[in-house]
């Protein structure tokens, strides 16, 4: 709550396939991002966030619901969220919030259409969005559509355009407000198979760019993307400086939690030849900021976090009960001290390029797929399977990058077998299934 007892407003900015080490608060030495830096350090840095779903729209059903992706049934990217599901917009709404959503939808399943009312997940009162706006727009054109499905044109590098629409949101809506913008930044452009920063942009991120510990002498298109990828970035970070501009002009800055993340991170076809849909840290550890009511103590939060956590943390400084359905817990305690910044963990599922699940720690990485043609050989068609093979071990702290995979080692046979146990409580727990986990052998593919 605001400090004279009233509701903060709540923006939350989303962008697609975007690393947390993109950002100076995470290290990254090349200064794209000095707003949400200063952001960062006026508010709260999550230190560790993961994605529970490292896919566009199954993490955005979690996003809105709080339950994980087979809880919504939104598994894979083609699935629609159920109309009757709630969402975040309705539990804002309900408490007397405006509500808005702005760009990347994902879940309603109609790609280049508009999303019909029923399907826009409760946000009645400003809606600029399309389902799938790599369907329907490219770097500098293309449309979304509002409430009632007339396109909405633009004709401007399409990070500028989308904030254009998120400042339209900020001044329609009235407090207390709830405002979500997705960008599809810095997502590559579909039909072009590659990342288009803005103009110029690129070319001053060609020399000497600063390349990531797992990307480093491995395969992949790192080497001309990153450029882009970075131009990318430093566009989003100076839109998000406008943001806060429209904020600070409408005199709400200071009654607004403001918070950064991503739905996932990006290996740059290091890995399964794509950028997306593995346990890896390039693919789930993501950026995660807070600023504004409740989280303005330039306190960091040190442990393992999914963003499972985001959903009920939002509703929290808006004095909205959380509700059971929702799985995570939140950061509110953590910031205040109540609660200690200590022990987090995070389960991971993954769908499309495998029926996979991981979990997170402080230190390891255990990561399981189903070992048959729906499993890691390039299957997508089921959500979960009776049975999983080991396939990643990694010590996070000795092999940031997840170079050396440890799995099957017998010196490491008791970690396993612990992190398999507590894997296993975590799908029993949310998924209701009781699968076996087999054993890595040396040999299977």
């Amino acid at each position: 709550m605001n400090a004279d007892g009233t509701p903060p407003n709540v923006v939350v900015v989303l962008t697609d396939q975007q690393r947390w080490d993109t950002l100076g608060a995470y290290r990254n030495p090349m200064g794209l991002t000095p707003t949400l830096d200063r952001l960062a350090s006026e508010g709260t840095l999550v230190e560790q966030a993961i994605s529970p779903q490292p896919l566009c729209g199954p993490f955005r059903a979690v996003l809105q619901t709080g339950k994980y992706a087979t809880e919504t049934g939104v598994w894979q990217s083609a699935i629609p969220l159920e109309e009757d599901e709630r969402t975040l917009a309705d539990r804002f709404s309900a408490a007397g919030y405006d509500v808005g959503y702005v760009g990347n939808w994902h879940l309603a399943s109609t790609f280049d259409d508009p999303v019909p009312p029923a399907q826009q997940g409760g946000y009645d009162d400003f809606w600029i969005a399309a389902d799938v706006p790599e369907f329907t727009t490219r770097p500098y054109e293309g449309e979304l559509f509002d409430e009632d499905g007339n396109s909405v044109s633009f004709d401007q590098y399409r990070v500028d355009a989308f904030t254009e629409f998120g400042i339209e949101g900020i001044e329609s809506l009235s407090e207390p407000f709830f405002l979500v913008i997705g960008y599809l930044e810095p997502h590559d452009q579909n039909d072009m198979w590659t990342f288009a920063a803005p103009n110029e942009y690129a070319e001053r991120h060609a020399k000497n760019p600063y390349i990531p510990e797992d990307l480093v002498d491995r395969p992949g298109d790192w080497n001309q993307e990153l450029p882009d990828y970075y131009g990318i970035v430093e566009r989003i970070d100076e839109q998000i400086a406008d943001l806060l501009d429209a904020l600070s002009a409408k005199g709400v800055r200071d009654r607004t939690l403001f918070a950064y993340t991503s739905d996932h991170g990006c290996h740059f076809r290091t890995r399964p030849g794509e950028h997306k849909r593995t346990p890896h840290e390039s693919a789930v550890r993501v950026p995660l900021v807070l600023s504004g009511p409740g989280f303005d103590s330039g306190c960091n939060v040190q442990s393992v976090r999914s963003l499972v956590d985001l959903p009920p943390t939002l509703l929290d400084v808006a004095g909205i009960d959380i509700p059971d359905v929702m799985r995570g817990d939140s950061l509110l305690p953590v910031i205040h001290d109540d609660t200690p910044d200590a022990d987090g963990e995070a389960f991971i599922q993954v769908s499309e390029s495998q029926v996979g699940r991981a979990l997170r720690t402080d230190r390891w990485k255990y990561a399981v797929a189903a070992p048959t043609t729906t499993g890691w050989r390039g299957g997508n068609a089921e959500q979960s399977s009776d049975v999983y093979v080991e396939r990643y071990l990694y010590d996070l702290w000795q092999d940031p990058g997840e170079t050396i995979n440890l799995a099957g080692r017998p010196e490491y046979r008791d970690i396993s077998d612990d992190l398999r146990k507590r894997l296993l409580e975590y799908i029993a727990t949310i998924e209701g299934e009781r699968p076996s986990i087999k054993q890595f052998e040396r040999g299977f593919p």
